[in-house]
C-alpha cells in the first residue's frame, strides 16, 4: 500500500485549524492495566490488592505520577475508589474498552489511581455518538493514513512512536457543540449543501493527507466532489468502526472470506505471509484467503498485522503482572483476529480512491477561511468546554465540580 502524497499547496488548511480542540495521547504509565481480554485484568487486579506492603508496590511499577500513595480523583462516568491504592482491597473495577493501537481494540482498567496520564477531558465526553478522530504522527515517506476513526476511547499513540493527536467530534456529550472552526459549517453549506458533523468527519478520511506540519484537508471545488468524497468516507468509517454506521459487520465477497484452515497451535511464536497462496501462518496454524492488501497495511509505516501480533505473544518478566495472561491462545483472539483481517483487505483494497481527494482540488483554501472569518479560530475553540453540572468524586472521596 502507498502512502498518500503530501498537498504541494501551503494554503490547504490543517486539520489542526479545522478541528481545533485535541488532546495529547493518554500515558498509561504501567503495561498491565490494558490487555486483550477481561479475564486477564481481573486476574491481575486479584493478584495486586492480595499483595501486601513492599510486594503491592513492586507489583504496581510506580512511576513519578502514581504509586500505591497517589490520591486522584476519580475518572468521569467511572466509579472507582480514590483513596491511596495502597489500601485498595476491593472487587475489580468493571474493565473498558479501548483503541490501544492502530485497529486493535483492548480492555483497560479505568482507575485514575492507575493511570500516569489519562486525560479525563476526553472521559467527560466519550460515548455515544461522539466519535475520536485519532490524528498519526508524521513518518516521512510512511505508508498508512493520516488519520483513524474510533468509537472507543483512544490511547491515541503512533505505532512509530511518533505524537498524535487525538480530536473529538464533539466538544460536549450527547453529540452537542461540534469539534469544528466557529463558522466552518455554514462555510461547508453555503458550498456543498447540507453538511452535518459525521459528514465532514467522513470527508476528512477520505481527503486528509498527512504533512510535516500535520493532517491538510483540501477541500472541493464542486458540491459533486464532497459528495463522492463524503460518501467514500463514510463507507470507510463505517470498516472502521467494524459497521456502526451501517449495522451491518464488514464482510468480504463470499469465497474471499478468511477462515482458520490450520488450528492455531495453543501458544503461537510466529508470522508469516505467504503472498502466492494467500496464508498467514500463526505458528503451525493457517488463515486463507488473506489478501495481500490486509498483510501489507501499514500505519505510520508499522503492518497493522505485526503489530496486533506481536502485542499479544511479546515475552513478560516472569512474577511480573504483565506475565499473567491466558495459559493458551484463547478462540475470541482467533475471531478478532479474523475480523480484522477483512477490516484491513477491505480499506486496503480501497486506498487508492482516496488519492483523487487527498489532492489539491482548486477549492477554497486557507485564504478563504480567512476571509470568511472561519479562520484564525478564538483560543476558546481549542480548550475543552466546561461540563458545569457534572459532578465527579476527588481526591480521598471529596466532590467537585468540572
Amino acid at each position: 500500500m502507498r502512502g498518500v502524497t503530501e498537498a504541494p499547496d501551503d494554503d490547504t488548511p490543517l486539520l489542526d485549524e479545522l478541528m481545533p480542540w485535541s488532546v495529547a495521547p493518554l500515558r498509561f504509565g504501567r503495561a498491565w492495566v490494558v490487555a486483550p481480554d477481561v479475564r486477564t485484568l481481573r486476574g491481575r487486579w486479584d493478584r495486586l490488592v492480595r499483595a501486601e506492603g513492599g510486594e503491592r508496590e513492586a507489583l504496581f511499577r510506580p512511576s513519578r505520577a502514581r504509586s500505591t500513595g497517589t490520591a486522584v480523583a476519580a475518572l468521569p462516568g467511572q466509579r472507582t475508589g480514590t483513596g491511596r491504592f495502597a489500601r485498595e482491597s476491593g472487587p475489580c473495577p468493571e474493565p473498558v474498552r479501548v483503541l490501544s493501537g492502530p485497529f486493535d481494540e483492548q480492555w483497560l482498567l479505568p482507575d485514575h489511581r492507575l493511570l500516569d496520564t489519562a486525560r479525563p477531558e476526553l472521559w467527560r465526553v466519550a460515548g455515544e455518538p461522539q466519535l475520536f478522530a485519532v490524528e498519526q504522527g508524521y513518518v516521512p515517506g510512511a505508508a498508512g493514513p493520516a488519520l483513524l476513526v474510533t468509537g472507543a476511547l483512544p490511547e491515541g499513540r503512533s505505532p512509530a512512536g511518533r505524537p498524535g493527536r487525538i480530536r473529538p467530534l464533539f466538544r460536549r456529550p450527547g453529540g452537542a457543540e461540534p469539534n469544528l472552526a466557529p463558522g466552518l459549517l455554514g462555510f461547508l453549506r453555503e458550498r456543498y449543501g447540507a453538511v452535518e458533523p459525521v459528514a465532514w468527519l467522513a470527508w476528512v478520511v477520505a481527503a486528509g493527507a498527512p504533512s510535516p506540519a500535520g493532517c491538510r484537508v483540501p477541500l472541493p471545488a464542486d458540491a459533486g466532489a464532497w459528495a463522492a468524497g463524503v460518501a467514500l468516507g463514510r463507507e470507510l468509517m463505517d470498516v472502521q468502526l467494524r459497521g456502526a454506521l451501517s449495522g451491518a459487520r464488514p464482510r468480504l465477497p463470499g469465497g474471499r472470506r478468511p477462515y482458520v484452515r490450520a488450528a492455531l497451535p495453543p501458544r503461537p511464536e510466529s508470522l508469516a505471509y505467504d503472498s502466492e497462496g494467500e496464508v498467514l501462518a500463526i505458528g503451525e496454524g493457517r488463515i486463507s484467503p488473506v489478501p495481500e492488501a490486509a498483510w501489507e497495511y501499514r500505519v505510520g509505516g508499522v503492518r497493522v498485522l505485526e503489530q496486533w501480533f506481536a502485542r499479544r505473544t511479546a515475552p513478560a518478566e516472569a512474577g511480573s503482572l504483565e506475565a499473567i495472561g491466558p495459559a493458551a491462545w484463547p478462540q475470541e483472539w482467533t475471531s478478532e483476529l479474523l475480523d480484522l483481517i477483512t477490516v484491513l483487505a477491505l480499506l486496503g483494497a480501497r486506498e487508492a480512491e482516496r488519492a483523487p481527494f487527498a489532492a489539491h482540488g482548486g477549492g477554497p483554501g486557507g485564504a478563504a477561511l480567512r476571509a470568511a472569518g472561519v479562520l484564525p479560530v478564538p483560543d476558546r475553540a481549542r480548550r475543552p468546554a466546561s461540563v458545569l453540572d457534572h459532578q465527579e468524586e476527588g481526591p480521598e472521596g471529596q466532590f467537585m465540580l468540572v
